[in-house]
């Protein structure tokens, strides 16, 4: 055999060798991505009130639909207990941990020096896809609120972030609730940090044996106005503490 044929095997064999190594997907959980043009529309909504608000806010709210719902369902109570404190709503329906990133990254919390940000994200990033494929394991999930918190202190250095465990989602013996409990296991462990306060008030909703009544949360995930209710005064020592 040619000798001068070697290296040109060598680099052949190597190539092989690569293009069967493993190829490790990247982890959308902590990528930053928009949506669809109506919740650029409501992200520009909220660039515009935070602006008019430079200053004002006192207390902060991130999040999904839940935190969405303060506007509707949680009204009453977002009133009583919120509204006197200053705060603002930037929770939007459908939102998952990719989401909040990119609008923290694109504007939405410029300006503003809440003394506390409430946390609650996550949910939407467990459920499968409709291949059945997972959007997040339970480990990605935990990596997606962790890029979030970090977002939030590297932009609101003095806040202090109260970081809700993800609220009970299905009835008991629904994979999950158990992937729920799972995520809420790793995102514990932020609350080590001096700067976040992590608050599981889950049990707040449950029932002894662990059912969710549906006369709180009717669809097994958002809460009715007596959730938010439950929410608001599970909170509130904490909270309470945090604010002063």
């Amino acid at each position: 055999m040619n000798k001068s044929i070697f290296p040109f095997l060598r680099l052949g064999i190597l190539a092989a060798l690569l293009s069967a190594a493993p190829v490790f997907a990247e982890n959308t959980a902590t990528v930053p991505a928009p949506r669809d043009g109506n919740w650029v529309k409501r992200h520009e909504g909220f660039l515009a009130e935070s602006k008019a608000r430079t200053g004002q806010v006192d207390l902060l709210f991130l999040g999904d639909s839940i935190t969405d719902g303060w506007r509707s369902k949680g009204k009453a109570t977002w009133e009583k207990f919120y509204t006197p404190r200053n705060a603002l709503n930037l929770g939007i329906g459908g939102d998952r941990t990719q989401h909040v990133l990119w609008r923290l990254q694109n504007g939405e919390v410029d300006g503003l020096k809440p003394k506390v940000t409430v946390l609650l994200i996550g949910i939407n990033n467990t459920p499968n896809e409709k291949d059945g494929v997972p959007r997040n394991t339970a480990p990605e999930v935990v990596e997606g609120v962790t890029a979030v918190v970090k977002e939030i202190q590297a932009r609101l250095p003095k806040t202090k972030v109260l970081l809700l465990a993800v609220f009970p989602y299905k009835q008991k013996g629904d994979p999950m609730r158990d992937k729920v409990a799972q995520i809420n296991a790793g995102i514990a462990k932020l609350g080590k940090n001096k700067r976040v306060t992590f608050l599981d008030i889950n049990q707040k909703f449950l029932e002894a044996d662990g059912t969710l009544p549906l006369d709180i949360m009717p669809d097994l995930l958002h809460p009715n106005d007596k959730g938010y209710q439950i929410w608001a005064d599970a909170m509130e020592p904490t909270l309470k503490k945090l604010m002063k």
